[in-house]
């Protein structure tokens, strides 16, 4: 099944656009679970347990995955097989290349690492960006990411206009609306507006609440659609680790709960008032 129509079912299941971001971080996982990559695993099929009715998809970050190491592909797999059947695979990557070592990298996302979507930096080009959205793929393009230093590059001027939104006119007049969307940060809600009058029938996955400091409802106002989706709400920190003690599994459950009232609270308001 296409990814789209994979997250809508799986929205659908569990009334939520919250993704819920998996990256284990060692000096933060509970000591009661143990140490190294077995704690890790036990940890994040706990908190995939107590958060899976809230949550329409799933988005482990690999490069925490792979400070493991030798046992990171099977940290990844373990954790991968805990996520409910429906709920979508989101591999946070960021990958961008050459175009034969970008096919390797697509190949190993999606054939290898069971990834329904990924995440794909555009620096290189858009024949770098081309094998993470062929042949019934989906990728994420960076284009206004949620980090303090988005700016650095991003808001440089290209003919005229912020690199940014350039990124995204080019990729969204390249690649087709199934098979490709944008990350756009949480944290840059204006920026956002504008990105979706440049993509009004693209998919934003929207890094950046919790930890970041990003506003939930604000990110969502911002970038919903004319028919009031498009918009995947990405939190990580702040529902994983929304407790360090033995309430983990209910505090990420409280949690996940919280941010998906609160996306469907902005949602609604806005329709309303159309």
């Amino acid at each position: 099944m296409p990814f789209l129509d994979r997250l809508s079912a799986s929205m659908a299941r569990s009334g939520s656009i919250v993704c819920i971001g998996l990256d284990p971080e060692p000096e933060l996982i509970p000591p009661t679970l143990g140490a190294g990559p077995q704690a890790a695993v036990r940890f994040l099929r706990k908190v995939i347990c107590a958060t899976a009715e809230h949550a329409c998809a799933y988005k482990p970050n690999l490069a925490f995955f792979e400070q493991y190491g030798a046992a990171a592909l099977d940290v990844l797999s373990l954790t991968v097989q805990a996520v409910p059947a429906g709920i979508p695979i989101i591999l946070d990557a960021k990958r961008g290349d050459v175009p034969n070592t970008a096919g390797a990298y697509a190949r190993a996302l999606f054939e290898r690492f069971g990834a329904d979507a990924v995440t794909a930096a555009p620096y290189l080009g858009l024949d770098a960006i081309l094998p993470f959205c062929s042949e019934g793929r989906y990728a994420f393009v960076l284009a206004r990411t949620s980090n303090p230093g988005a700016g650095d590059f991003q808001d440089l001027l290209v003919e005229g206009r912020p690199l940014y939104e350039e990124v995204v006119r080019r990729c969204a007049a390249a690649f087709p609306a199934e098979r490709c969307g944008f990350v756009v940060g949480a944290t840059y809600p204006d920026e956002a507006r504008r990105l979706r009058l440049l993509a009004p029938d693209r998919l934003f996955l929207m890094p950046g609440v919790g930890s970041q400091g990003g506003d939930g409802t604000a990110a969502v106002r911002a970038a919903l659609d004319a028919r009031g989706g498009g918009v995947l709400l990405a939190a990580s920190r702040s529902v994983t680790y929304a407790s360090r003690g033995s309430d983990f599994e209910t505090a990420a459950a409280r949690a996940a709960r919280a941010l998906r009232d609160l996306a469907n609270q902005a949602r609604d308001a806005v329709a309303d008032a159309s």
